[in-house]
């Protein structure tokens, strides 16, 4: 039986951190919870950057220490292994986002496909990740969405596009390595669907290498799922889910009461959260067709996940089933799951300082903007802070 008590050992949490560690992120995350603080020092960091001081030494000690591995993938590799002593698996992420030249997509390509070889040959490595918009211009991916006429010179990045995914995607399949594919606003979302479900249906034929990314604060992903796996049975191969709540919440709500639509969010939290669980459930309920990985802070979901595998008779190391946090945040999720020998693991970005800002700018409104998400982190960290000085009490009584 799962102990309900499971996400409560903040010492087992944090068992990989200094006390130095301890209060580098309590700072972070104290400036985080503190209103407006996170608009205004994005405004602030651009601008530094766009004249060029010299604040990478301030940004590496700070915001990137805490939600980034190191610069290169090499560099990632010992908090990989220290990670994986604890049974916590890492994901490498090129977080490297704003390109825009045929030239970039095609470095990115080259790039996702490096990291794959270098997964491959480490046991801590399973999965790699790659995001649409990272081999492709987004207006290209939004026309193709809404089925406009291409001109011949985007019918040619169109069909660059869809060359580098199925390279990387062979890639995957030819070195072992199961490849997460990121979602994104919804409106250039179709047209990633229909191009992964190919490459799911031409790779996934006898387990799950391809995994799309499904945003369950969207309000049609459950159909969605049904519908595919309905295909998926009548042609004859697996699926692969990431599934996450979503990150482009208000993006989305802004851009429909703009143009006059539909928002395709669900309306609240509270209806976000039931949808989620509702897809996470079909999944595991399906799990001889579907693989997994539950992209999740959320205790609740991540224990429902755990009952639920134990209601089925899922062994918790079963690797069609993963659980998955970003790095630098909900530890408790992480490290309590892999200490119960379930397949835990983190997303582990990496690149140059500068040019990750763009993410972990990203990753901070994100985080500021998750009803008390940043407050969560904070509470938490207090408490191993206070239970570290108890201990420490002890000692010198």
């Amino acid at each position: 039986m799962i102990d309900t008590k499971i996400f409560n050992d903040t010492k087992n949490a944090f068992i990989l951190k200094t006390d130095k560690d301890l209060k580098r992120s309590l700072f972070i995350f104290s400036l985080m919870n503190i209103p407006f603080f996170v608009p205004i020092s994005t405004v602030l960091t651009q601008f530094a950057l766009k004249i060029k001081l010299p604040i990478e030494s301030i940004i590496r000690a700070t915001i990137f220490k805490q939600f980034c591995g190191g610069e290169t993938q090499e560099e990632c590799m010992p908090l990989v292994k220290l990670m994986y002593s604890k049974n916590v698996h890492s994901v490498l992420d090129y977080s490297v986002e704003g390109k825009e030249t045929e030239a970039d997509f095609d470095e990115a390509a080259r790039r996702k496909i490096e990291i794959i070889k270098f997964a491959s040959t480490s046991k801590e490595l399973p999965f790699a990740v790659a995001k649409p918009t990272g081999l492709g211009r987004f207006e290209i991916w939004e026309k193709v969405t809404h089925n406009e006429t291409l001109s011949s010179q985007e019918q040619n990045e169109w069909e660059r596009i869809k060359h580098r995914l199925e390279k990387i995607c062979q890639a995957a399949v030819d070195y072992d390595t199961k490849l997460l594919i990121d979602a994104e606003e919804s409106w250039m979302q179709d047209a990633a669907d229909d191009l992964i479900e190919e490459m799911m249906m031409k790779f996934n034929k006898d387990k799950a290498y391809i995994f799309n990314t499904l945003q369950c604060y969207r309000w049609d992903r459950l159909a969605y799922v049904k519908e595919l796996h309905e295909r998926a049975n009548n042609q004859g191969f697996k699926l692969g889910f990431k599934v996450v709540r979503g990150a482009y919440m208000e993006k989305e709500n802004l851009r429909a009461k703009r143009k006059g639509y539909q928002s395709p969010i669900c309306e609240d939290k509270e209806a976000t959260d039931v949808n989620f669980n509702a897809v996470m459930t079909y999944c595991i309920n399906n799990i001889e067709d579907i693989s997994m990985f539950i992209g999740t802070h959320n205790e609740v979901s991540s224990y429902m996940a755990l009952q639920l595998m134990e209601q089925q008779g899922i062994d918790l190391d079963d690797d069609r089933i993963w659980f998955g946090q970003l790095y630098g945040m909900s530890d408790h999720i992480s490290y309590n799951i892999g200490k119960h020998q379930s397949n835990a693991i983190k997303l582990l970005p990496f690149g140059p300082i500068r040019d990750v800002v763009p993410y972990l700018i990203r990753r901070a409104q994100e985080n500021s903007s998750v009803k008390g998400q940043t407050g969560r982190e904070l509470a938490l960290l207090q408490e191993e802070k206070q239970r570290r000085e108890g201990q420490y009490v002890k000692r010198i009584n």
